[in-house]
């Protein structure tokens, strides 16, 4: 009897299957409901919430023409706070509106260009008295287009996000514990993948760009932080072109 009553609930799903597909684990259950949409409109999702929000953690590893970049940043559309890392060096950035900062050690002010001449003393003098200070970035100077770059959220996140090539449903994972569904660019993901999130909004969680070109992580959406210049204490004006990292 026990047996019998055992097996009865089997032989029900059993026979309920061939018709319904009632025994089958529902990947949908308890999710937001966008892992049965289209590739497209997942993706669609997911830069509609990350448009709209107001803060977010980016972190992990971008490689472009220019080199390989590691990036820690907090970004919201008035600003940011976070370092960068380059293959010479690792310096801190700070924008608050259109005023930039950035901070560094001794070593990346100092550090001689490849093929340049090596710094002289007075260069070595002033990288010591800028060593972790915060030095305003000239609106003007060229480097301040491209180190703002790595502040704009709205930029960063528009460059991110979207997928080259048809869109394809990838299989279900798990970003920081939150289940993810995957859309890629291509078949193979040669256009990017991005997991979006399965729990609450449909934020992209993961990205990961084409070609092995960087993996990058984005957490702690909508989550506020602090944004303030600096004192005066800690800050120093630089008149010199900033050396690039």
């Amino acid at each position: 009897m026990r047996l019998r009553r055992a097996v009865a609930p089997l032989a029900l799903c059993a026979g309920l299957a061939v018709g319904l597909g009632a025994c089958a684990a529902d990947p949908d259950e308890g999710t937001n409901g966008v892992g049965k949409l289209s590739p497209a409109e997942i993706e669609g999702k997911a830069r509609s919430v990350a448009g709209s929000a107001k803060a977010v953690r980016l972190a992990g590893t971008l490689v472009s023409k220019g080199g390989t970049f590691k990036l820690n940043m907090r970004l919201k559309p008035e600003g940011a706070t976070g370092s960068v890392t380059t293959k010479n060096s690792t310096f801190e950035l700070l924008r608050v509106g259109d005023a930039l900062y950035l901070k560094a050690d001794a070593g990346f002010w100092s550090h001689a260009e490849p093929g340049g001449d090596e710094p002289s003393e007075a260069d070595s003098e002033a990288a010591d008295k800028l060593d972790d200070k915060y030095v305003k970035v000239p609106q003007g100077d060229p480097s301040y287009k491209q180190l703002r770059g790595f502040t704009d959220m709205r930029q960063l996140l528009g460059g991110l996000i979207g997928l080259h090539g048809e869109k394809v449903k990838g299989d279900r994972d798990q970003i920081g514990g939150i289940r993810t569904v995957k859309v890629k660019g291509g078949a193979d993901g040669e256009g990017g993948t991005l997991d979006v999130a399965l729990e609450g909004s449909p934020y992209p969680l993961q990205f990961a760009r084409g070609g092995g070109a960087g993996v990058v992580v984005l957490s702690e959406w909508d989550k506020d932080f602090p944004l303030a210049a600096p004192s005066a204490e800690e800050t120093l004006d630089y008149g010199k072109q900033l050396p690039r990292g």
